[in-house]
């Protein structure tokens, strides 16, 4: 695996639990990130950004009185959104397929599952850099490109097939959940 020089990329962490957001700051420390933004909930994350360039984020999904999903689709659709375009990892132990799909569709970028270790972290962030997805503006949609493999196969209904919802999925799952 490569090696990335991280210590000037800015990172914004927002999590509503004190543990997970040191957690995940002492990772990224670990990666040789010094600037990192800390906010508890997706409001003060979204104003945190008007107020610094941010290279990347990593939300919770629950949140209040912004969760991740709305802080989500607020910085991919907002008129006045500073970054349209930075990528957002959702980091959320609700991992049922329903939310995996939701998280996708409002615009995250990536989507791990707490608890989180260095290492899934780390890959996350490298299949950010070395395999950038096309940004699309669509009816309906606005985020980095849901689909991550190109199958020729699939045309018209079956392109957007769902799978049923269950309760927790394993870190596999998640990952095909994401790349359809």
């Amino acid at each position: 695996m490569t090696a990335y020089n991280f210590s000037r990329l800015t990172v914004l962490v927002a999590d509503s639990n004190r543990h997970m957001r040191t957690v995940a700051t002492q990772i990224l420390r670990g990666f040789g990130m010094a600037r990192i933004i800390e906010t508890d909930d997706g409001a003060d994350a979204f104003t945190e950004m008007r107020m610094s360039v941010v290279d990347f984020v990593i939300c919770d999904w629950m949140m209040e009185p912004l969760d991740g999903y709305d802080f989500t689709k607020l910085v991919r659709t907002a008129k006045d959104s500073p970054n349209p375009f930075v990528p957002i990892v959702m980091l959320t132990g609700h991992t049922e397929a329903y939310r995996v799909m939701q998280a996708r569709d409002a615009g995250t970028t990536e989507f791990l599952a707490k608890p989180v270790s260095a290492q899934t972290l780390y890959r996350r962030l490298v299949s950010i850099i070395e395999h950038p997805r096309p940004f699309i503006r669509a009816a309906g949609f606005t985020g980095p490109e849901r689909r991550r493999r190109k199958n020729a196969a699939r045309t018209g209904d079956e392109r957007r097939a769902v799978a049923a919802p269950k309760a927790g999925l394993s870190p596999t799952e998640v990952e095909a959940l994401m790349r359809r």
